[in-house]
């Protein structure tokens, strides 16, 4: 069976363009995975992707797992309310280019639709603009969560390009 799957390409050019949400809850925390922990990534990438098709890093070894977070480019924040795990988000810093590749971002589904993701990109957004980069970017696409596109809208990204795939 074949889908037509619409890809869009955002971006965000200032830390000045987000459009910033905050929590009101004291439960929740954000921190950098230091020590890099490979089955945190793996665990999320499987939870969270399976409702969406993420797939391409479904047959990655440990080894495969291992070299990607042990990347000095590559940044993961773990987001949990109390000692739960919530969701994450993943950075791949391209400093050459000036610019950060949000390459994963997601909550566990029973944290979906409670503004939590709105949040979650506002830090990824924030935590990227820190590193002195120019610009933000990340795709998504209608496998997606159904907010997702919304969301990074919201935010204050724009569209820079859109593509139709059949998979």
């Amino acid at each position: 069976m074949t889908k037509e799957v619409e890809r869009n390409y955002l971006e965000i050019n200032s830390i000045n363009n987000l459009k910033e949400v905050s929590l009101m809850s004291k439960d929740y925390s954000l921190t950098l995975s230091d020590p890099v922990n490979f089955q945190l990534n793996k665990f999320f990438y499987k939870n969270i992707g399976r409702n969406h098709k993420w797939i391409d890093r479904l047959a990655w070894t440990e080894t495969q797992w291992i070299d990607y977070v042990s990347n000095k480019n590559v940044k993961t924040f773990i987001f949990k309310k109390k000692e739960d795990l919530v969701g994450f988000f993943e950075l791949i810093i391209h400093l050459e280019k000036q610019e950060i590749e949000i390459a994963y971002l997601g909550l566990l589904e029973e944290y979906q639709n409670k503004k939590l993701g709105s949040y979650l990109l506002s830090q990824a957004i924030k935590k990227s603009f820190k590193y002195n980069v120019k610009r933000v970017w990340l795709h998504t696409c209608s496998l997606d969560h159904k907010n997702a596109l919304n969301n990074y809208v919201a935010r204050g990204m724009k569209i820079y390009k859109t593509e139709t795939a059949i998979i």
